[in-house]
């Protein structure tokens, strides 16, 4: 191993880890309200980010498992990154590497002596998902813990020394496919990988991030290194890197992966001006509830509010029509031909069923008999004698069942009123005059 690289690769990451933890103090000033919304959706925030980063390759991996070489260096590795944070917890990052890999067989017997390998570039779309914070009380995070995990594509190109001292270099004599027409050698080997990582992250500035990670690299291949290990194992290799990240974006909007929903959700119910609108929508409230109390009122009692009592002060059981005012208790009466007394008559237009509204206080002061006294009544209705005699049956049983309808919709029980239909019998007046017509389209109600 070449201790020396992996020792002042460790001591620039403990120096740069230490800057920005003191920044990260020097920055921890009470966070200001923040104008997101909890439910405004991405675009109130800065989602886009790009980054810097340079580290250690190492052919191995700290969880263990074979490897082809029993010594290892670690090498320079640098590379950059994108970044769309989709949540506050979660984003997609395009990453690419580059640097080299290399070990050696020492003490042991074996037909090859060293490998370096140079990593063109490992290219990967990977999700990183933000774990939380160790400062997860605080109102704004400064410090927080992420896992990363995706797939990519790689080129590399191996360079083997065998113990006798034979060098075999893969650069411009990988094979490719093997559905390659022209199947002639290429610069660089090419496959797929699997990253899978952890790390954490400090907030510099509003701006800036300072990201420390370590990634294991799962290959899709058993030639990384030049050795094949007879297909009983694939290889694999580490990055363990330090980082810049800057976020794109507005000043005015605040970054969507530090943001804390919890205190995003608190500024907003403690926000003054939403209180003050919550107070402002207690008083209109309170001023629709009266307002449908003084509808509701009705000083005399006599079941009509007093803002549509056309006669205030009615006494106490009069009955009233729709107004508010004593229905009448004089009523013109008529006498049909069986000598039972009724109230006035109801007129219709011609080949009509339907009720004037000059009829309802007739039929106001019939409903209101009907109900304080009980008793029956019977509907009769007629027509002119224009039409068939049939037809104008049927329309004189329309005229009086229109009646019933109107008595029952008032409160009269159905069983009090009973219904008939004359037709053109008994007219009252001449049905050879229009003025006499008139007089026979009728409705005349009896008292039983």
């Amino acid at each position: 191993m070449n201790y020396s690289t992996l020792k002042k690769s460790v001591a620039l990451s403990l120096v740069a880890l230490t800057g920005a933890v003191s920044l990260a103090v020097a920055q921890d000033a009470p966070a200001t309200t923040s104008s997101a919304k909890v439910f405004g959706g991405r675009g109130q925030y800065r989602t886009w980010s790009i980054g810097v980063h340079g580290g250690v390759l190492m052919p191995v991996a700290a969880i263990g498992g074979t490897n082809d070489f029993n010594k290892w260096d670690a090498n320079l590795g640098y590379g950059l990154n994108i970044r769309k944070q989709l949540g506050h917890s979660f984003g997609l990052e395009l990453n690419g590497t580059r640097g080299k890999l290399s070990g050696t067989n020492e003490g042991i017997t074996s037909t090859v002596r060293e490998f370096e390998t140079e990593l063109q570039y490992a290219v990967d779309l990977r999700g990183v998902v933000n774990l939380g914070s160790i400062d997860f009380l605080r109102r704004e995070n400064s410090v927080g813990f992420f896992l990363t995990a995706g797939a990519g594509y790689m080129a590399y190109a191996p360079k083997v020394t065998m113990t006798n001292g034979t060098v075999i270099d893969w650069k411009g004599k990988a094979l490719g496919p093997a559905d390659d027409r022209n199947d002639e050698p290429a610069d660089y080997v090419k496959g797929f990988y699997i990253p899978v990582g952890a790390g954490v992250k400090f907030k510099v500035s509003e701006r800036v991030n300072f990201n420390l990670g370590y990634t294991v690299n799962f290959v899709d291949a058993d030639n990384l290194d030049g050795v094949y290990a007879k297909g009983q194992s694939k290889d694999k290799f580490s990055y363990g890197y330090a980082g810049l990240e800057f976020s794109l974006g507005s000043s005015a909007k605040p970054s969507l992966e530090w943001t804390n929903p919890l205190a995003t959700m608190y500024d907003e119910l403690k926000d003054p001006t939403l209180r003050q609108e919550v107070e402002a929508l207690k008083v209109r409230v309170g001023a629709v509830e009266k307002s449908v109390e003084d509808l509701k009122k009705d000083t005399d009692g006599d079941g009509v509010a007093d803002q549509f009592d056309k006669c205030p002060g009615t006494p106490a059981g009069t009955a009233v029509d729709g107004s508010g005012c004593p229905l009448p208790v004089a009523t013109t009466t008529t006498t049909t031909t069986d000598g039972v007394t009724g109230f006035e008559k109801i007129a219709f237009d011609f080949n009509s069923s339907v009720l004037k509204t000059e009829s309802y206080p007739t039929l106001d002061k019939l409903s209101s008999v009907l109900r304080e006294n009980g008793g029956k009544v019977t509907v009769n209705g007629y027509a002119s004698s224009e039409g068939t005699a049939a037809y104008n049956l049927k329309l004189s049983k329309d005229r009086a069942n229109s009646v019933k309808t109107y008595l029952v919709n008032s409160g009269v029980n159905a069983s009090q009123v009973a219904t008939k239909g004359n037709g053109e019998a008994n007219p009252i007046a001449s049905n050879d005059t229009e003025e006499g017509r008139i007089q026979n389209r009728r409705v005349e109600t009896a008292r039983n």
